[in-house]
C-alpha cells in the first residue's frame, strides 16, 4: 500500500464526542501503517480530552481561540457599537489567519487526501484554495433522519457534491442521500477504538448506558423504563457512562422513581472497553442517533443491546431477535419490556452476547482501514 500524506479536519477534533474519537482513531490508525497523518482541528476545544496517550500522528489547530458565543444585534446602534466593531474585525483577522495556516499545511502535502469530518467543516473549507493533487472526502457523523431535521442536509447537497467521495454511515443513509442527486455517496462504517481481549461475563446485573447527560440522550425514558423492569429483580442498578448539564435532573427522577439508590452515576470514564465488560447490557434511548459508536462497542464487548428502533444505522448493528432487542421510537413501556426480558434471561444475554461479537468483527480498526485504503486506491485510479 502507498505512503500517502493524510490530512484529517474537523471543527473540534479534542472535545468529547463519538466523531471526535473516531477522527482520532483514524488517525493513529494511518499512521501506525506508515501514513503521514496530520488531524486539523479548526477550532480549540473547551474542555479537551485524550484520545490518544502516544500518538503517532501530527495535532493542528487553526484558531488560537474557542469559537465565540453566539450574538446577534438587537439594533443598528448596537451593531455599530466601537466595542462589537472591534470584536468582528479581531474575529475576521483570526479567521484569515487561521485560513492562511490550512493553505500551507495544503502547499505543503500537495498530493494525497483531506478526509473532512462534517458539513460544518466543509463550509469553513470553501474559502480555503486545495492543490489539485489533494483529493477531498466528506463524511457525515449522523443520520439522514437527522441531516433532514436540520440545517446539515442543505450543507451536504450544496458543499458534497465536488467532492470526490461523501461517506455516510449505513446503506440506508446513502441511499437516501442518493435519492437526493447526491452521485458520489458512498458507505463507510465508524471502527471500534478498541479490540476486547475476552466477553463481558454478563454476571453483573447493570445496565449501562453511554454518552453525555444531554437532552437528545432522553436518559430521562431509561430511568422510567428501568423502574419499570427493574421491579422484582433484586440487585440490578442502572450505570450512567458520561457527564453532562441533565445530571441534576435525572437524579431527581430516579429518586422520584424510587430508584435513586439504583442508578448510578459514573461520569467520564477513560477505559471504556473495561467499563462495557462490567455491564450485562446496553440500553440506548435517545432522540435520535446515525450509527451510535456505543452500539458497537458493547457488541464488540459481547454485552446484548436495548435500543428505539431509530436509524439504518442502528438496525445494522442492532440485529434484531439475534443480537438485541429493537422497539419502535419514544416507546417506553415496549422498552422496559425489553429490557426485562434480558435481564430475567441470563441465556438469552449469553447468546445475543456470542452472536453481537460476530456481528460487529468487520469494524475492527485493521478492517476498516483496509477500507479506507481501497477507497484511496480507487479515487487515485
Amino acid at each position: 500500500m502507498s505512503r500517502r500524506d493524510l490530512l484529517l479536519v474537523g471543527i473540534d477534533v479534542d472535545s468529547m464526542g463519538g466523531s471526535q474519537r473516531v477522527l482520532h482513531t483514524l488517525a493513529q490508525g494511518f499512521a501506525e501503517r506508515g501514513h503521514a497523518v496530520e488531524l486539523i482541528g479548526i477550532r480549540p476545544s473547551l474542555e479537551p480530552h485524550t484520545y490518544v496517550a502516544d500518538p503517532a500522528y501530527r495535532r493542528t489547530t487553526l484558531y488560537r481561540t474557542p469559537a465565540p458565543s453566539p450574538w446577534q444585534a438587537a439594533s443598528l446602534s448596537e451593531r455599530l457599537n466601537p466595542a462589537r466593531l472591534r470584536e468582528a474585525h479581531a474575529e475576521r483577522t483570526e479567521r484569515d489567519r487561521a485560513r492562511r495556516r490550512l493553505v500551507r499545511r495544503f502547499a505543503a502535502a500537495r498530493e494525497g487526501h483531506v478526509v473532512i469530518g462534517s458539513p460544518w467543516a466543509a463550509v469553513w473549507l470553501e474559502a480555503v484554495p486545495r492543490p489539485p493533487g489533494l483529493r477531498a472526502i466528506g463524511q457525515y457523523h449522523e443520520s439522514f433522519l437527522q441531516a433532514r431535521s436540520s440545517v446539515n442536509l442543505q450543507l451536504i447537497l450544496r458543499h458534497y457534491p465536488e467532492l470526490e467521495k461523501a461517506l455516510f454511515l449505513s446503506e440506508a443513509d446513502a441511499a437516501e442521500f442518493r435519492r437526493r442527486r447526491l452521485p458520489n455517496a458512498g458507505v463507510m462504517p465508524n471502527p471500534l477504538p478498541f479490540t476486547p481481549l475476552a466477553p463481558a461475563p454478563l454476571d453483573t446485573r447493570r445496565v449501562g448506558a453511554v454518552g453525555r447527560l444531554d437532552p437528545v440522550k432522553r436518559l430521562d425514558r431509561l430511568i422510567d423504563a428501568f423502574a419499570t423492569a427493574c421491579a422484582g429483580h433484586d440487585g440490578w442498578e442502572l450505570h450512567l457512562f458520561g457527564d453532562g448539564p441533565l445530571e441534576p435532573e435525572l437524579r431527581e427522577r430516579a429518586v422520584r422513581r424510587g430508584i435513586g439508590d439504583r442508578v448510578r452515576f459514573r461520569g467520564s470514564v477513560r477505559d471504556m472497553a473495561a467499563a462495557y465488560r462490567e455491564l450485562s447490557v446496553l440500553a440506548l434511548t435517545s432522540e435520535r442517533e446515525g450509527r451510535p459508536m456505543a452500539l458497537a462497542e458493547a457488541s464488540a464487548a459481547g454485552v446484548p443491546c436495548v435500543g428505539f428502533d431509530l436509524s439504518g444505522g442502528v438496525r445494522e448493528l442492532v440485529a434484531h431477535g439475534r443480537t438485541g432487542t429493537l422497539v419502535p421510537h419514544g416507546d417506553t413501556a415496549a422498552f422496559a419490556v425489553a429490557l426485562e426480558e434480558l435481564m430475567a434471561d441470563g441465556a438469552l444475554r449469553e447468546r445475543y452476547g456470542r452472536a453481537a461479537r460476530e456481528h460487529v468483527a468487520p469494524l475492527a480498526l485493521p478492517a476498516v482501514l483496509d477500507r479506507w485504503e481501497a477507497l484511496f486506491e480507487e479515487i487515485d485510479r
